[in-house]
């Protein structure tokens, strides 16, 4: 009897044997926390997958990583310096009797708007990562 015969339901019937024999020569070493080595065995359990080894093979070859382009969230974040600026120069002028004018504040109200479009397309595209 093989090794591989003696776990019932391994390997699945008609599985490709070979795959299962491949001799692994390769070894990396990877150096964890307590609390990542925690993560790592939690999502083991999720998985069923039994062994380290397995389990971390199989999220380097079939796993992913999520790249996210922030630059939408730091427009976003440009935007609301500058409208925030101009929103406290306002408020000084009128807090000292000055006078604010309609086109000052269409101006906000304009800058308030690409924030919102820029904000809005952001969360759409974070909506879309699934």
């Amino acid at each position: 009897m093989d090794v591989l015969s003696r776990h019932s339901g391994f390997p699945p019937k008609n599985a490709d044997i070979s795959v299962y024999m491949e001799r692994r020569d390769h070894i990396i070493k990877v150096r964890l926390t307590n609390s990542e080595m925690a993560k790592i065995r939690k999502k083991m359990d999720q998985t069923g997958i039994n062994t380290m080894s397995a389990f971390i093979r199989k999220m380097a070859i079939d796993g992913y990583v999520v790249n996210l382009d922030v630059s939408g969230i730091q427009e976003t974040v440009r935007l609301l310096r500058i409208c925030s600026n101009n929103l406290n120069q306002y408020a000084r002028r009128a807090n000292e009797g000055g006078s604010i004018y309609h086109g000052e504040i269409r101006d906000l109200q304009i800058q308030l708007e690409k924030i919102w479009q820029t904000a809005s397309g952001t969360m759409e595209a974070l909506a879309a990562i699934t």
